[in-house]
């Protein structure tokens, strides 16, 4: 696979960064409290509320916290390697710990904690598959903040109530729904405008046509099963659901939380999204049970499409820094602050050593998924390296929001993409 162009900008800037920051690496200045310049890209308002509860304990053990966010993901790369391309690498970025991250280690950009994981025992309250994600080569590079799933349905009790229908559990019963909640003037399904959110309803789709075995292998880039013709019949599906959505000329500049806040209000019957959309629906002072239904997409209630959550630490050049970066890992990964972030993140904790009565019942239910090991999956943008999911992503949302390509042309697109790998 060509690499992608994050993975450019920060080989372009180790030359600058990497030999300071490996040979200041175990500085620390005596008598200074610790500070950290945290870039991040949660800036909703839910993911504002549960960064800072990290905030609050941060500054709380009298240390500072330097607030850098960022538009989204791809934003976050571009400060990042712009800063280490100046010798002024941040102390903490947040991350996914997905496939593509471990570039970072590997390239050397990032600084290991993998101290602080054996001296707090990580590998005994950290489910394996978290730890896997946050490790290379036998040593930990991340400080993981919690587990979403990605293949959630919430809908508006209202808007269902009002159509006469109930929770889908199937695909016929969900465009059964779309055409009832349409009739009542409201918005069948609700979307953002961007492509990420369309990529996570074919996950689900792809799963629902391929099964746990062909999504796994399409997952993991399985070129030959694109060409499947269940890959038709599940892209078929997805422009079918486009149908039920508002036209990308009217969602451009709405985010997903927008998107969210329409099925909070009752203007919209469904949204296909993360959990991270409950922490959302919260925020704004909605009440599962009472305002909005959750269940796992159809197709999908056997499995728990996983995205971890996490920050990395870059090297730096600044005294003290490293005594930083451990501190701030430790923090993160406390039990306490985990169960606090998650319960307005809308996700899990990463630790299985909490207590669970303070989850609502959608919580409760990621929690039993990932307790039992049920159908505990990678999400597309874990288990594919960056540059191929971007791709992946691209093409489907652009086939969603268009509408002027063929089932068959986007198959071969995603073949010819899977291919570079």
């Amino acid at each position: 696979m060509k690499r992608g162009i994050f993975r450019v900008w920060f080989v372009a800037a180790l030359a600058a960064a990497a030999p300071a920051g490996q040979a200041a690496a175990g500085q620390a200045a005596e008598g200074q409290d610790l500070a950290v310049d945290v870039v991040h890209f949660w800036v909703s308002k839910s993911e504002a509320a549960a960064l800072d509860v990290f905030r609050r304990a941060w500054a709380a053990a009298g240390n500072q916290w330097v607030d850098m966010p960022a538009e989204n993901k791809v934003a976050v790369q571009r400060v990042v390697s712009d800063r280490i391309a100046n010798g002024y690498a941040p102390a903490v970025m947040q991350w996914n710990a997905n496939e593509g991250s471990r570039e970072l280690p590997e390239m050397g950009i990032v600084r290991d904690i993998d101290d602080v994981a054996q001296a707090d025992h990580w590998q005994g309250v950290i489910p394996a598959t978290v730890l896997d994600r946050i490790s290379y080569k036998g040593k930990v590079y991340f400080a993981p903040t919690n587990i979403h799933a990605e293949n959630w349905l919430w809908t508006s009790k209202a808007a269902l109530a009002d159509a006469g229908v109930k929770t889908p559990q199937s695909w016929d019963e969900l465009f059964d729904a779309a055409e009832k909640i349409k009739a009542t003037g409201r918005l069948p399904v609700a979307l953002g405008g961007t492509r990420w959110e369309v990529s996570l309803i074919f996950n689900d789709i792809i799963y629902h046509k391929f099964g746990p075995e062909g999504y796994a292998r399409l997952m993991s880039g399985d070129a030959a099963l694109v060409q499947d013709p269940r890959m038709i019949e599940a892209l078929e599906l997805l422009l079918r659901l486009s149908n039920y959505v508002e036209p990308i000329e009217q969602r451009k500049d709405k985010t997903w939380a927008d998107a969210t806040a329409a099925v909070g209000q009752g203007k919209a019957g469904m949204q296909f999204m993360g959990d991270w959309a409950k922490g959302e629906l919260v925020a704004r002072g909605y009440s599962v049970d009472k305002d909005f239904d959750c269940s796992l997409v159809p197709g999908t209630s056997i499995a728990y499409f996983m995205v971890i959550d996490a920050f990395a630490f870059p090297l730096t050049n600044r005294d003290g820094t490293a005594e930083a970066q451990q501190a701030f890992a430790r923090m993160v990964l406390d039990r306490d602050n985990q169960v606090a972030f998650s319960r307005i993140k809308g996700s899990l904790p990463v630790r299985t050593d909490v207590d669970p009565s303070g989850l609502d019942r959608c919580g409760k239910l990621g929690l039993e998924m990932i307790k039992a090991k049920k159908g505990e999956v990678s999400a597309q943008s874990q288990a594919m390296p960056t540059q191929m999911s971007e791709g992946w992503i691209a093409v489907v949302g652009d086939f969603f929001n268009s509408r002027n390509m063929s089932a068959q042309e986007v198959q071969k697109r995603l073949h010819d993409l899977l291919m570079q790998r």
